[in-house]
């Protein structure tokens, strides 16, 4: 789904970004330039920016307990 409609950027790219190392708004403005146009983007941006981070968030914390609580988790 496009968020950025000005720079034509779509949820998938800022989530990618996220996983690249994106982690501020800042990051995702000077990668892909959303919310530098007219920012009507920039709360929508936000909240994809917060779901992939607690997403990777929730990964990580799994990642890192004993394997057979993570064969429990799944």
């Amino acid at each position: 789904m496009y968020i950025c409609i000005c720079k034509g950027i779509t949820d998938s790219a800022i989530r990618e970004a996220v996983c690249q190392g994106a982690c501020r708004m800042r990051d995702l403005k000077t990668c892909l330039g959303v919310g530098t146009q007219c920012g009507k983007c920039a709360c929508h941006a936000k909240q994809v920016l917060n779901e992939v981070l607690a997403d990777l968030r929730h990964v990580k914390v799994i990642s890192h307990q004993p394997s057979h609580l993570v064969e429990a988790i799944t």
